[in-house]
């Protein structure tokens, strides 16, 4: 049993941040149907692919869910979506509002016929602002909450994104948050309820939340900006032959570490005696620790960094990561068969659970590979499921036996 059998939920979200959080539903055990249109969603053709539309992106956003296409455009392809959200947990898309609306998905239209029914929108900005009708995707999220211009701030170059879709990560889980909060309401009291999910507030939240400081208050107590985060030195550590990525932050690490390297006297000095004062001080102190890594090898610094319980690894490549030696032992990576893409690196779920483990039960679909096996599902006949293949409404998988 998994933690969320039994839980239907109905996905008409594409790219990566919809998709992402439903993948983590799947994994708990929650029945995930994915609804594409006939192109299918746009993350399939990103990045080779063994076979068509089975990126690699595409894998590791959607295993644990089935395909259906309907064509959302046509009366038909809404008809069959809202049979299917009369039988569903929670339905979840990531358009603008206002083209759920126009296609007669709105939460008015679902909830009529599943008054029960958790209806969930990942937006791009609240609807109650000035921003409500933009569109959103990751890049636009990142700098309209400032991060390129911190890497600027911070040193660098000039503005630019991190260099993953972390937006859409970031939000994927605060939209996950969501979902759960709304079934264990339903769950409680049988109510469902329409969920707002914001890009650009959650994303701000997350920002500021670091970087208020002396803003928090008002009057202000200083400006906004968490002084050891833009320190242009907040980067890995160059040592004699590589780099190692360490982190000290409170006083027992600081003084461990000084004392495995013979300076437990630097504690006393006004710039590294507390907290505030290494924040305050975080060029000085950044600048004796870009000195002192220098002078050992990165497996003599690994050595003497876990040996002083101080936070430390090796700074490893996209190549290098697939090799980490705690990620194969844990059985990160895990080498399964797909029916048409054959052998791939699967990504095993990361938490683990005493009782009720999450779990890979199926690979990533082919579009529309369960079509006919939904709708039969919900009602519809060969007959009828044939003659919306016809008609573009659906897929022409082959449909199941009536």
């Amino acid at each position: 049993m998994t933690p969320l059998h039994g839980i239907r939920v109905l996905d008409l979200t594409s790219y990566l941040m919809g998709p992402f959080a439903t993948q983590i539903l799947g994994d708990m055990g929650a029945e995930v149907i994915k609804v594409e249109p006939p192109e299918g969603d746009l993350v399939r053709v990103i990045g080779p692919a063994p076979c068509t539309g089975m990126g690699g992106m595409f894998m590791q956003m959607n295993r644990n869910k089935r395909s259906i296409v309907l064509d959302l455009k046509q009366p038909a392809g809404r008809d069959a979506a809202l049979r299917l959200a009369a039988k569903t947990d929670i339905f979840v898309y990531n358009v603008r509002p206002q083209a759920m609306a126009r296609l007669g998905l709105s939460y008015e239209a679902v909830a009529a016929i599943n008054p029960g029914v958790i209806y969930v929108g990942a937006v791009g900005f609240g609807q109650d602002g000035p921003y409500a009708a933009l569109p959103a995707l990751d890049d636009l999220m990142q700098g309209m909450v400032a991060i390129p211009s911190l890497f600027e701030r911070a040193g660098g170059e000039g503005p630019r994104y991190v260099p993953l879709a972390m937006a859409d990560r970031h939000v994927g889980v605060a939209l996950v948050n969501a979902m759960l909060g709304g079934l264990v309401h339903k769950l409680r009291s049988g109510e469902g309820q329409a969920i707002e999910v914001p890009m650009f507030e959650t994303m701000a939240q997350g920002v500021l939340g670091d970087h208020m400081m002396g803003a928090n208050f008002d009057p202000p107590l200083g400006p906004p900006g968490y002084t050891r985060h833009l320190s242009r030195d907040r980067r890995p550590f160059r040592t004699a032959d590589g780099h190692v990525c360490a982190f000290l932050i409170n006083d027992r690490q600081w003084q461990s570490l000084l004392e495995a390297v013979g300076e437990p006297e630097r504690m006393k000095h006004p710039h590294f005696a507390d907290v505030q004062a290494r924040t305050v001080h975080s060029a000085e102190v950044y600048g004796f620790l870009e000195t002192m890594f220098r002078t050992r090898t990165t497996a003599q610094w690994l050595e003497v960094l876990r040996k002083a319980d101080v936070p430390s690894g090796p700074l490893h490549t996209l190549e290098s990561l697939f090799e980490d030696e705690h990620l194969n032992a844990v059985g990160f990576f895990e080498r399964r068969e797909h029916p048409a893409a054959g052998t791939v690196l699967n990504l095993r779920p990361p938490s683990r659970w005493s009782r009720t483990p999450p779990e890979v039960t199926r690979l990533a679909p082919t579009l529309g590979e369960h079509s006919a096996e939904i709708l039969g599902e919900v009602g519809y006949t060969r007959s009828e499921i044939e003659a919306m293949a016809a008609a573009g409404v659906t897929s022409r998988a082959k449909p199941q036996e009536q």
